[in-house]
């Protein structure tokens, strides 16, 4: 299964791409960060992470898109810079039929870190070791790895629990 991970801003939004196999191991593919302008025109930034998201989904065709969930910003600006670059972000995975996990941050620190108040360089140490990253990466680039290693981690467990409960249900039907 193939991973693409966001951290949605407006100055930078950071993505990264992860592989994991049916073993669970996990590979790094690509990573980086979207930057834009505070002096260009506020719709041009906005079109610009687009055009460039759709770019990384054309060459890296991920199966899955996971975020952050957004639950606090330092203003009522930032907050709505934020959204409207997470909004974004959202409809550019939607517009190329990806489907979307989101994910709390306490929820992306425990999945990488075990620890859900982790600091951002604990999480980034993480990251490195879990993917053996050995060169320097952009911190938003780091947040977005974060949340593939999350979605991973989440989605093969959810997997496991299914097919756990439809051998169960199969087993209750024999005589």
């Amino acid at each position: 299964m193939r991973v693409v991970g966001i951290d949605p801003g407006i100055s930078h939004t950071g993505f990264g791409i992860v592989d994991t196999d049916e073993r669970g191991r996990l590979a790094h593919i690509a990573s980086g960060s979207i930057s834009t302008s505070a002096k260009t025109p506020f719709v041009e930034r906005l079109s610009k992470i687009h055009t460039e998201l759709e770019k990384v989904f054309r060459e890296f065709e991920p199966h899955h898109m996971a975020v952050e969930q957004v639950f606090f910003a330092k203003n009522a600006r930032s907050a709505l810079l934020l959204g409207q670059a997470r909004g974004v972000t959202l409809l550019s995975a939607s517009l190329v039929g990806i489907p979307v996990y989101e994910y709390a941050a306490t929820e992306i620190k425990k999945a990488v870190c075990r620890y859900g108040q982790a600091g951002k360089q604990q999480v980034s140490e993480m990251v490195k070791a879990l993917l053996r990253i050995d060169k320097k990466l952009p911190s938003h680039a780091f947040d977005a790895l974060a949340v593939c290693i999350c979605h991973t981690h989440c989605y093969q467990t959810s997997q496991a629990t299914k097919a756990s409960l439809a051998r169960v249900a199969c087993r209750k039907d024999l005589p």
